[in-house]
């Protein structure tokens, strides 16, 4: 049986170093028939990942204008071949049996999601290296999702077809988007979570990860709780509220498969002496 072609969208504004390390990380899967839609938000030049990773079904989609990140990934699916598509921030990554798994997994639904790995890390050379890490992983409960969402965009899966029901991303929800989408495919369609934690979530608490900003969230949470029928929401600090008990007691059991090592990227190797590319 033929296997159907997944195409995965990332949009990506002047990371180029952490793009090779997910390019790594893409080339490394079990499962191969991937379409890589690289969405370049009017940023530097990324045209060297096509020379750095040739074995890849590669599309690059270069903006001239900076549209942000929700939609560029709008603009990333107008070029995506596959029957399903998959998810991910230019700074995160992907462990070599997750399309693999995620594929089984969405047999019997519309979309799937994994448990994800949060991670800190300090730079060696072009290199991150973890040097905090934690497993994110809890019960898919729908109504408890309508207060505080763990759905991760970034690995997530889901048929194109979807989009037909609930349409695009919506731009509006510049700081929920994720949110917002997960509440749309949830009311068209099966959502499921796959207890693996399969992806790997950067999140920098000294850089500039946006969902730090959680001042600046507010009229967008208050827009995302208007199109949903939430009621109030808090815009607290992320790690405070994991720490709620509501939060505690939505804890769910996972397999860890990260061994914590870094995925070296081609580029990188190739910077520190390694002209064949490999680590």
């Amino acid at each position: 049986m033929e296997q159907p072609l997944v195409s995965v969208i990332i949009p990506t504004y002047n990371r180029l170093d952490s793009v090779c390390e997910l390019l790594e990380s893409l080339c490394r899967q079990t499962y191969r028939n991937l379409q890589i839609v690289l969405v370049n938000d009017a940023g530097e030049s990324v045209r060297a990942v096509s020379e750095l990773y040739p074995e890849l079904d590669l599309t690059i989609v270069e903006l001239e204008k900076n549209v942000r990140h929700v939609q560029a990934r709008n603009q990333g699916l107008a070029f995506a071949r596959g029957e399903y598509i998959l998810l991910c921030d230019d700074d995160d990554l992907l462990l070599p049996t997750h399309v693999e798994r995620m594929l089984a997994a969405i047999a019997d639904a519309d979309m799937v999601y994994s448990d994800v790995e949060i991670f800190d890390y300090v730079l060696e050379g072009m290199t991150r290296r973890a040097t905090k890490r934690f497993v994110f992983a809890y019960e898919h409960d729908l109504e408890a999702m309508r207060r505080f969402s763990t759905f991760v965009s970034s690995g997530c899966l889901y048929r194109k077809s979807l989009h037909e029901r609930i349409g695009l991303f919506d731009v509006d929800m510049y700081h929920y988007w994720d949110w917002d989408f997960f509440l749309r495919a949830s009311e068209h369609g099966q959502v499921k979570r796959v207890p693996a934690a399969s992806a790997l979530y950067a999140f920098s608490q000294s850089g500039s990860n946006m969902s730090g900003a959680h001042e600046d969230m507010r009229p967008y949470l208050d827009r995302l709780s208007a199109k949903h029928n939430l009621g109030k929401l808090p815009t607290k600090n992320f790690f405070l509220l994991l720490e709620e008990p509501e939060m505690q007691e939505r804890k769910a059991a996972t397999e860890v498969l990260w061994d914590g090592e870094p995925i070296v990227s081609r580029r990188a190797a190739r910077a520190a002496g390694d002209p064949t590319g490999e680590k």
